[in-house]
């Protein structure tokens, strides 16, 4: 069974997932930051492929995209970097991209290395869901991959349905329309967009991301989803402290703090 789905099987409530974006802080400390948030007991890890023009990414993550680029951080590195990580390694991974440099490396090419380094998943941002029915998604199911979609507050009821029937994994739920980046609090109109969410009673779980980097804002998730995903925070602690262990006990610090 694909990992992403025994998780959701085992754990319905209070899953929390981390990105980060490879080759940030360092090219070489794809791994090590992958293991370290493992081992502190993360449930699911969304590693980030650096492009240059993020366009669904803050200032932060696009920062991290920049410095990671420069320091050589590629599709093919990143895959190197992943060999071997299954080892001493049973949490889902989910590889978050844009479509230009999957494409460059070839889709099917991709989904082949996913494969072989123990990916379980794939979220592109970008990617047109006609185009991921007809095109992406057969490829991705013969590698038994899941292709996660992302909605949003303007996602209508009749879109995210048909979303629900076609994928598998999650549902990423975009707590907003603008970029990511850590906010202080969920207002009512997110509040409501989660409860409308909630009340739909979809097939595939939940998982709500963009804006969590507190209490407040872990637990609205946490009320209205399957679990919380954290990109923004994270990154910049990793980006202060260098140091994954560092920036994991920090983040849970700030996510016990109002």
């Amino acid at each position: 069974m694909n990992r992403i789905n025994q998780l959701f099987q085992t754990k319905k409530t209070g899953i929390l997932s981390i990105y980060f974006c490879a080759g940030h802080p360092t090219l070489e400390g794809t791994a090590t930051t992958i293991r370290t948030l493992a081992e502190a007991g993360i449930d699911m890890v969304e590693i980030g492929i650096p492009f240059s023009d993020p366009m669904a990414d803050g200032v932060v993550i696009q920062d991290a995209a920049t410095k990671a680029l420069h320091n050589g951080m590629t599709l093919r590195t990143l895959f190197n970097q992943l060999e071997g990580i299954r080892t001493h390694l049973s949490i889902p991974l989910i590889l978050m991209g844009y479509l230009n440099p999957i494409m460059q490396f070839g889709f099917e090419a991709f989904c082949q290395r996913c494969t072989q380094v123990g990916i379980d998943g794939v979220i592109i941002p970008d990617l047109p869901f006609n185009d991921y029915l007809n095109i992406y998604k057969p490829i991705a199911d013969a590698h038994q991959l899941r292709i996660i979609m992302l909605i949003t507050p303007e996602t209508s009821d009749e879109r995210i349905r048909f979303i629900d029937q076609h994928t598998d994994g999650f549902i990423y739920m975009v707590s907003s329309a603008a970029t990511t980046g850590a906010q202080t609090h969920f207002d009512q109109a997110k509040q409501s967009y989660f409860k409308r969410i909630d009340n739909m009673n979809l097939r595939n779980p939940r998982m709500i991301g963009f804006g969590i980097s507190n209490r407040q804002t872990l637990q609205s998730a946490l009320d209205h989803a399957a679990g919380a995903i954290i990109g923004s925070k994270f990154v910049s602690l990793l980006d202060q402290t260098n140091n994954p262990q560092t920036a994991i006990e920090q983040l849970k610090e700030a996510l016990r703090s109002e």
